[in-house]
């Protein structure tokens, strides 16, 4: 086999068997990514001697992600939060850059070097932040949303940083002024032609794919303007990721934003992981027998100097004070950009490679401890900040005191509609969200709504979880779901919760979690479209209820399962989660031929008999007892491997 297929194989299988193990003990991929890279970089396995040579396909990974980031910053939100990115962003950028420079003239280097190193520590990584934050659900939190609009400015500032770093080698003044001002305009230039594609041309190029319904073109589609993007801002001397996410912002505004985000997924997670293994890869091991303890005193004075200088940035703008305490843990790493600047500064001999070799290792560890810190920013801050900022009237407090009431996880169209009816009802209800500009807007109406993750049991408490008298999920994440009801069980076993989900493929999960009741919205609506249709027929109002209830009670064991067919979902993630029903014609020489159903094991087999054709003829429960004759059609339903256990015996007997 070719070598390279061979190097190829092995990345493959050390990256599946890090990401295995680390999920198998609850530790982020990012981490199973870094110690990839390290593992069969050059300073161990060294099976990939040149790093370099993935560097263009891992560059990718954060030209996608920085388009998904822009699918959710439209213009208008990006203009409203220009508070954040270009106060607090600008702030926390600059006097976190003079303070590690004044660090490191102190230690002897000269201005030059000290400049470099300053803007090397002062940014962080948005991959990191923004993967670690979306996956734990809180990327929409105002600490989040702070957090991001300070990458998106440490993004823009990385670009005069990529052109001013040759130019201080150069140490030509003029040559460095005509640089910024040319860099400043190209900006400019490619900002305009992006607007101007991306609210003209780009929605009528999406209206011509979508009317073809090909899935494979949309998704080329979306991939060839994402790389069209970033290549034009390359091509101006611009970074490919500041171009990926213009094209993203001005895509998030179309109504094709979130088949977008869901297209680019895939190629954006596997590249991401690719990015982070060239980062391990990086990390020289032989500086550290000799600097180990220059590395650990570096990263604890990154981490806590880059928090207090968010700190002090929020405070120069006037930023609420947790979510400045919040933001500043999350951003306490250095950046992916990082590691560019360190090879270019070394390429045009301003540092020297031991220098860039100690700083890589720092930010590589501090890559390694930000997802645990930004799974706890939020409990460090209110450490840090015990005192409530009076800038964020939405969030719970403890003082606040609930009684017998109802609450209302997720305060979407669904939670909004409960609130209304209970209003009407004169019931109390409280309603926490964790979407801030849902809650502030519900607020400002009057509602009882309150932001926080229903998950933490510190915010369930607050809620008044042991004095309520129903709660209602209505938010449809069903793994979320899963975890809420273990939370509340923990604190009130006997509290009833209702769950809305919108198919029935997680009843039983739901059930078995300890949900009172789950509601699924298409089996709902079948019932409710049924109802109307045998009172139109003339069925009287008191049996429709009567077999509406019956339902209900047995969870809907009627409306259960589907016959599939050719438009069927069959992906591997969800096609144990469906019910099919199947009919299965039993030949004379099957082996269920003189047997009853009940001989035949189904009900063990988790089966459940929905009928049986005999002679064109319905029977529509069959009982167990019933003997299964030649030319039989048995309709059965269940999870679809377990049918498919059932036909083979019924008729093969295995």
């Amino acid at each position: 086999m070719p070598g390279g297929f061979v190097d190829i194989l092995i990345l493959m299988t050390v990256s599946v068997a890090f990401v295995w193990l680390f999920k198998r003990v609850h530790l982020p991929p990012i981490l199973a990514y870094l110690c990839c890279g390290i593992v069969i970089g050059p300073s161990l396995v060294g099976v990939y001697q040149n790093p370099d040579e993935m560097h263009f396909m891992a560059e990718l990974g954060i030209v996608f992600l920085l388009f998904s980031l822009g699918l959710e910053f439209s213009l208008p939100r990006m203009i409203s939060m220009r508070h954040l990115v270009f106060g607090v962003g600008f702030g926390q950028m600059l006097t976190t850059t003079l303070l590690f420079m004044a660090l490191a003239m102190l230690l002897g280097l000269e201005a030059v070097p000290a400049l470099v190193i300053g803007s090397m520590l002062a940014l962080s990584s948005t991959a990191i932040v923004i993967k670690q934050s979306s996956e734990l659900g809180i990327l929409n939190t105002s600490r989040a949303q702070m957090a991001v609009s300070v990458l998106l400015f440490q993004d823009l500032a990385v670009v005069p940083l990529l052109i001013v770093i040759p130019l201080l080698a150069d140490g030509n003044d003029a040559n460095f002024i005509v640089a910024i001002a040319a860099a400043v305009a190209k900006g400019a230039l490619v900002f305009v032609i992006l607007l101007s594609t991306g609210k003209w041309l780009l929605p009528r190029i999406f209206n011509e794919v979508a009317r073809t319904r090909t899935d494979e073109l949309f998704v080329l589609t979306t991939i060839l303007v994402a790389l069209i993007a970033a290549g034009l801002t390359y091509s101006f001397g611009l970074s490919m990721a500041l171009g990926a996410f213009l094209a993203g912002m001005m895509l998030g505004e179309s109504q094709y934003r979130h088949q977008l985000e869901a297209d680019i997924r895939p190629f954006r997670d596997i590249l991401m992981g690719l990015f982070f293994i060239t980062i391990g890869m990086k990390l020289d091991l032989s500086v550290l027998p000799d600097s180990w303890y220059w590395i650990l005193s570096g990263l604890v004075v990154l981490v806590c100097c880059k928090v207090l200088m968010m700190r002090l940035s929020a405070w120069l703008f006037n930023a609420p004070v947790k979510d400045s305490w919040a933001a500043g843990i999350k951003l306490s790493q250095m950046g992916e950009f990082s590691f560019i600047i360190a090879a270019l500064a070394v390429q045009n001999h301003i540092i020297s490679n031991q220098q860039s070799s100690l700083l890589i290792s720092i930010g590589i560890l501090s890559m390694a401890i930000t997802p645990w810190l930004i799974e706890n920013s939020g409990k460090l801050a209110l450490k840090l900040s015990p005192v409530r900022s009076v800038d964020t009237p939405s969030e719970l407090t403890s003082e606040q005191e609930f009684q017998d009431h109802i609450l209302i996880f997720g305060f979407g169209r669904v939670g909004q509609s409960v609130s209304r009816l209970l209003k009407a009802e004169g019931i109390a209800y409280v309603a926490v969200d964790i979407d801030p500009v849902r809650v502030n807007e519900s607020r400002l109406a009057g509602e009882s709504v309150y932001f926080g993750d229903v998950r933490s049991k510190d915010i369930l408490r607050t809620l008044g979880l042991e004095r309520a008298k129903l709660a209602i999920l209505t938010f449809d994440q069903p793994n979320a779901a899963l975890n809420v009801i273990e939370s509340v069980k923990a604190i009130k076993a006997d509290l009833p919760i209702v769950v809305r989900t919108r198919k029935d493929e997680n009843l039983a999960s739901l059930y078995q979690a300890g949900a009172t009741q789950v509601v699924p919205e298409i089996l709902e609506g079948s019932l409710m479209l049924v109802s109307q249709v045998l009172h139109l027929s003339g069925v009287p109002m008191s049996r429709i209820l009567k077999r509406v209830r019956k339902e209900r009670k047995s969870h809907y064991r009627h409306l259960h399962g589907f016959f599939p067919g050719e438009s069927t979902d069959m992906a591997s993630n969800r096609v144990e989660k469906l019910v099919f029903i199947h009919a299965i014609p039993l030949p004379r020489d099957a082996y269920a031929i003189g047997k009853t159903i009940e001989d035949m094991g189904l009900e063990n087999m988790r089966i459940t008999v929905g009928g049986l054709r005999r002679d064109n003829t319905e029977i529509a429960e069959p009982a167990g007892d019933t003997v299964l004759q030649a030319n039989d059609i048995l309709v059965v339903s269940g999870k679809p491997r377990r049918v498919e256990r059932a036909e083979r015996r019924l008729l093969e007997g295995r």
